[in-house]
């Protein structure tokens, strides 16, 4: 029997350092995909990856599905299963559909009841749909996700105070500068996570605000928007010692900044104080740039205590978002019993059209010989209910009573045509 099977590396077990190691590029996420779904056992498979998950989605059909991801997840980035196995977590079954619910409502966040993780999901349900690789099970469960996130949204309060990754940043930032709106703020990347920094800076009064991006049209979207400067990556070493604010969100598979840079930059800052927060997986800012003097890098596991200290109003919603998820898994469950039936009714139905087709070239052959037509219609009849009935008559003396009284209103009643 196909299983529903989960395989997370998240931010509540694996540090940043882990994490980056499993992340997978956008770019290579639809090879990934296709190559995984071509392993021996796996139905169907999706994958996400964000700066605090990485986690596969699969229908398995193997006894050892839990050996079978982490294989995969270790093969592909080139580490030991053993380096990776303290990080990892395994669901399946129903373990498995609470798992992507929390998922998807942000009740397993790091930024509890975020709105950001739920389109991230749904950009992982497109990539696979577009791979190929989700079957009815999956696609299924993609969806009963997407409707509980929105059920919680709508019954809940828990997205309604501002806690979200971006927001925390800036929280952060003010601990370091007290007044931001004399600042000036570089960002890095024209993703959600940049452009959700942008709005909460314009919002705290920043008068000036420098967007860089790998493509000056997609930066200059953000920039456009909040009255701000966009510039290519390329310029960005001749400007970057005019941030007294870095923030980092990009897809680059290695650090854009590194140690010697930011030395520079600070030379002609004359060694006044830079925040750095690279919220990036992969990280965008080498680790070694913490070393310097007169520099606060942070990465996105260090604005835990920041979400901590926003978190309470959240934190009342949570138990009902739960009760929400219990009740809204009951019916997928309820689906999945059913799905046996379903595919025992589509068999049968096809069986049917076969013995259909066979007795009507039958009949057909006996109307060219010139037999009578009434008795070939009627010959016609009796073999396909003879036929059509034969299954069923064998279930029906192999049922017992309960059974047999299930049934009674399914009897066919004579109708007239």
């Amino acid at each position: 029997m196909p299983r529903i099977s989960i395989l997370s590396i998240n931010h509540q077990l694996a540090p940043v350092e882990v994490r980056e190691k499993v992340a997978f590029a956008p770019e290579e996420l639809s090879n990934s995909l296709v190559k995984f779904n071509k392993i021996n056992g796996i139905q169907a498979c999706a994958i996400l990856s964000t700066c605090n998950r990485s986690e596969i989605y699969a229908i398995v059909e193997n006894d050892n599905a839990e050996a079978l991801l982490s294989d995969y997840l270790a093969d592909t980035h080139n580490i030991s299963r053993t380096e990776l196995s303290p990080y990892l977590v395994y669901f399946e079954g129903d373990d498995a559909l609470q798992h992507i619910c929390h998922v998807a409502t942000g009740l397993d966040s790091l930024v509890l009841g975020e709105a950001q993780i739920l389109g991230q999901l749904k950009d992982a349900y497109r990539s696979a749909k577009s791979a190929g690789t989700l079957n009815k099970l999956l696609e299924k469960l993609f969806q009963h996700a997407f409707s509980t996130a929105k059920k919680v949204r709508t019954d809940t309060a828990i997205g309604s105070s501002p806690v979200s990754v971006a927001y925390c940043a800036i929280k952060l930032s003010e601990k370091i500068f007290s007044d931001l709106s004399e600042q000036t703020v570089m960002l890095i990347g024209a993703g959600e996570m940049i452009e959700l920094c942008a709005q909460h800076l314009n919002q705290k009064g920043i008068k000036k605000m420098i967007v860089a991006n790998r493509t000056v049209k997609n930066a200059k979207k953000i920039a456009d928007l909040y009255n701000a400067h966009s510039i290519s990556l390329k310029q960005f070493s001749s400007v970057v010692h005019q941030a007294d604010i870095i923030i980092s969100s990009t897809a680059a598979s290695v650090p854009i900044i590194g140690k010697g840079l930011i030395e520079s930059a600070l030379k002609l800052r004359k060694h006044k104080p830079i925040f750095i927060l690279d919220i990036a997986i992969p990280r965008d800012i080498e680790p070694e740039v913490a070393q310097l003097d007169d520099v606060f890098l942070y990465t996105v596991d260090d604005l835990k205590q920041v979400v901590d200290s926003n978190i309470n109003n959240r934190q009342k919603e949570k138990i009902l978002a739960e009760e929400i998820v219990v009740i809204q898994n009951q019916k997928f469950e309820n689906w999945l019993m059913q799905l046996p039936n379903e595919k025992a009714i589509q068999t049968y139905r096809k069986n049917a059209y076969k013995i259909k087709a066979t007795a009507v070239e039958s009949a057909l052959k006996q109307l060219k010989k010139g037999n009578d037509a009434s008795t070939v219609i009627q010959q016609l009849a009796d073999q396909l209910t003879n036929k059509l009935l034969h299954t069923p008559f064998n279930n029906i003396k192999q049922a017992d009573a309960q059974q047999l009284k299930h049934c009674q209103g399914c009897l066919p009643k004579n109708k007239s045509l």
